[in-house]
């Protein structure tokens, strides 16, 4: 009889353990199909930028903002609600149709690349430096599922050659199957964590883009089934003002901005700074348009923790349709409601944000 109720405690003893453990998975730990965005970082950027030429020190910083983006699980989910700037968002919000996270994760990353190849575009041609563009290659940032290359290949991956044809950009690798049928095999050599390896891959027939008139079988194309994106790097002509930029894993093309103005102040002799720790956010293309960006709010909040005086914020897009995609009014609003004394300053060019700075008094140092 006491082996028997030993042996009962036991049992619940074990049993009891499971559930506590269940109980702090589910709570802490099991993910939902939720983000949750709140204010991430403002970081130094001139780290982050290479200069071959030597450039007299700077006394104030440019700096880059950040969004955290993090699973949700029961308990952050609910901390949110005590937490007044959370901002909870579904997942299927952010990602494309049959995206995985891993697969978002690759995209935010080409989508730096691609902002800081506009980003260093905008800076020469404003400082009137000559250069030229190098194709990188082509990277695989989607991989249809279904399709026979799901199998081979993945997220990140870079396609170097097919059927034995080097492939330098996205436009080579279209013609190079646009004669192909979908059941044809071809040779796809592929680089990934610069290993490069060599697989036989099935063609399928393409699904029809979203939202296009309906496609008569026989007239879709056949393809691998991935999404490819062009990666490509932006060469000076002259050798001692070759920039480079390593983000490490910061992705986003959101620092377009506040990398050029980085780049202009490392390759002029003035400090453009004036002396002021400077944030701000946007993304920029090759004539140094800005556009809006995402979760500005957390990045106000973000660049007043780290004690930036001056903020560039988007202005406001208004499409032709009458929709409007606040930035600038967005980041008012955020500054209002954590009472900081930074400035908050719209803009849509790279240019507008210079001109700015040509007006600001230099920082007086303290005493």
């Amino acid at each position: 009889m006491g082996e028997a109720r030993e042996l009962k405690r036991a049992s619940r003893i074990v049993l009891s353990v499971f559930i506590a453990i269940a109980l702090v998975y589910t709570v802490y730990f099991m993910p939902l199909p939720l983000f949750i965005f709140s204010a991430g970082t403002a970081e130094v950027i001139q780290p982050m930028v290479q200069v071959k030429q030597s450039a007299p020190e700077k006394q104030g910083a440019f700096m880059l903002t950040t969004v955290r983006v993090s699973d949700a699980s029961v308990f952050s989910y609910l901390l949110s609600f005590v937490r007044p700037y959370d901002e909870l968002r579904r997942k299927k919000e952010l990602l494309r149709d049959n995206e995985s996270e891993q697969e978002y994760t690759q995209r935010q990353e080409v989508s730096m690349l691609t902002s800081q190849s506009s980003a260093i575009q905008a800076a020469y041609d404003e400082l009137g430096i000559p250069y030229h563009i190098s194709s990188d290659g082509v990277v695989v940032v989607q991989v249809f599922k279904d399709f026979p290359a799901a199998g081979v290949l993945k997220a990140g991956d870079y396609i170097v050659k097919v059927d034995d044809m080097r492939i330098r950009q996205n436009e080579e690798l279209q013609k190079l199957l646009k004669g192909k049928k979908a059941g044809d095999t071809v040779t796809v050599a592929y680089k990934r964590k610069n290993i490069v390896r060599t697989a036989q891959v099935k063609l399928a027939l393409l699904p029809a883009d979203n939202g296009a008139a309906p496609v008569k079988e026989e007239d879709r194309r056949a393809g691998l089934g991935i999404v490819p994106a062009n990666v490509q790097s932006v060469k000076s002509d002259v050798e001692d003002k070759q920039v480079t930029i390593k983000a490490g894993e910061i992705g986003g093309p959101s620092a377009g901005l506040m990398f050029s103005l980085e780049i202009v102040n490392r390759l002029s002799a003035e400090d453009i700074t004036k002396g002021y720790k400077i944030a701000g956010t946007g993304t920029i293309d090759e004539k140094g348009v800005v556009g809006v960006i995402g979760g500005i709010q957390h990045k106000i909040i973000a660049a007043d923790k780290a004690g930036a005086e001056l903020f560039f914020a988007p202005k406001d897009y208004v499409a032709p349709t009458g929709d409007k995609i606040p930035n600038y009014s967005d980041a008012v609003k955020r500054a209002k409601d954590i009472k900081t004394s930074m400035k908050i300053v719209p803009v849509a060019t790279m240019n507008d944000a210079l001109q700015y700075l040509k007006t600001m008094p230099p920082k007086q140092a303290a005493s």
